[in-house]
């Protein structure tokens, strides 16, 4: 470990950090619709859903190894580009956080990481060919193929039940939800957690402390485990609220229905390896239950400032990663420099959620529309 230096630790801490932002940021991905159909209370989802991250984080590195040796040249790669590229994940996780928009915080990482080391080393540091087939291709597909599960899925419950509202009926699309719910959020551990394990992986090869090739340290996973159970036990409530009652009215068929079908994408995703966006996964899910229910349960609205979220999260990461890479690649005292900025940006953007504040108690009301967002942040 002679090669972990000043600026190795700071990259670890940061990296760290960005998993525990991606906790709370994708809570909802496993647990909104738990919530809204009140399945579960908010506390104990956030529970249940922080503990099985942590143990999904220990059941694969293969989404790890896409990240540390796939869609950058680890040769080009310098523990400051890493940094800066994580910085960028991180203020637009949190931006996106602010105004409860459930973006992507892989795409994020993925978007920071590429437009830091681009601008540092150039085009020829960034495997567009990785990126495309394991980055991409999956981001565009996945929502669909889990929306399409979802939609056939919640027609056929509902078309099985009827219209009975039983006891029994409503006692085991509960009791099945809160299964679906839990195995989300294992398959979240599975594949987010992974991501960070990759980018600390990524860290150590390029500073020397490890082969090329590496499968993340056994610290590293429970680190990153650790990071990312922290973050969901926290509950990003905002994005909770916004894909638990935002997007459509969710029944526990419906929920039932999404988590499920969100469950079989990530995990398939994860065991070949694609490194995609569980939000846009869970997302998808959660349309299409409402599709599958009738199609005017859905807020097209809401989807579609989603959307450009999605549309924007790669490139407006990429650009806040090249930002910091040209002052964090001027040694420590860039990196210092960068830090410290990052952290005034990061203080901000919490002393404004403040004035709105969404937690635990108010978590299943209403969103509020933008508008009123800002009127309130004003």
């Amino acid at each position: 470990m002679e090669h972990v230096t000043f600026l190795v630790i700071v990259v670890i801490i940061t990296a760290l950090v960005f998993d525990f932002t991606n906790g709370f940021h994708d809570t909802a991905n496993a647990m909104a619709t738990s919530i809204a159909t009140g399945a579960l209370s908010p506390r104990w989802a956030v529970a249940i859903s922080g503990a099985l991250n942590l143990v999904g984080a220990f059941l694969s590195v293969e989404v790890a190894k896409t990240i540390s040796g796939g869609i950058v040249d680890d040769h080009l790669v310098s523990p400051a580009m890493v940094f800066a590229g994580l910085v960028g994940a991180i203020v637009w996780n949190l931006l996106t956080w602010l105004v409860g928009l459930p973006s992507s915080s892989s795409h994020a990482l993925f978007g920071g990481l590429i437009g830091a080391v681009w601008f540092s080393a150039g085009s020829s540091g960034v495997h567009f060919d990785t990126v495309a087939e394991k980055i991409l291709i999956p981001a565009v597909a996945a929502p669909f193929v889990a929306g399409f599960v979802a939609t056939t899925a919640t027609y056929l419950v509902y078309r099985i039940t009827g219209r009975s509202r039983g006891t029994t009926v409503r006692e085991g699309f509960r009791l099945g939800q809160i299964a679906s719910a839990s195995l989300v959020s294992l398959a979240h551990g599975t594949n987010d957690a992974q991501k960070t394990m990759g980018v600390i992986t990524l860290t150590l090869i390029s500073a020397g402390a490890l082969d090329k090739g590496s499968d993340p340290p056994v610290w590293v996973i429970a680190a990153a485990g650790l990071a990312i159970a922290l973050g969901t036990f926290i509950g990003g409530w905002r994005i909770i609220r916004t894909m638990g009652t935002g997007i459509t009215e969710i029944e526990s068929p419906q929920g039932f229905a999404a988590e499920s079908g969100s469950t079989a994408v990530i995990l398939a995703s994860s065991h070949l390896g694609f490194a995609l966006s569980t939000t846009q996964v869970c997302s998808g899910a959660i349309l299409g239950s409402g599709l599958g229910r009738r199609l005017s349960e859905v807020r097209w609205g809401v989807a579609g400032r989603m959307a450009v979220a999605w549309l924007l999260t790669v490139p407006a990461a990429a650009t806040a990663g090249a930002l910091t890479a040209s002052v964090a690649t001027h040694g420590n005292i860039g990196v210092l420099v960068a830090a410290i900025v990052a952290v005034a940006v990061i203080a901000g953007i919490y002393a404004a959620s403040r004035r709105d504040p969404v937690g635990a108690s108010n978590v299943t009301e209403a969103p509020r529309q933008p508008s009123e967002r800002l009127s309130a942040a004003a």
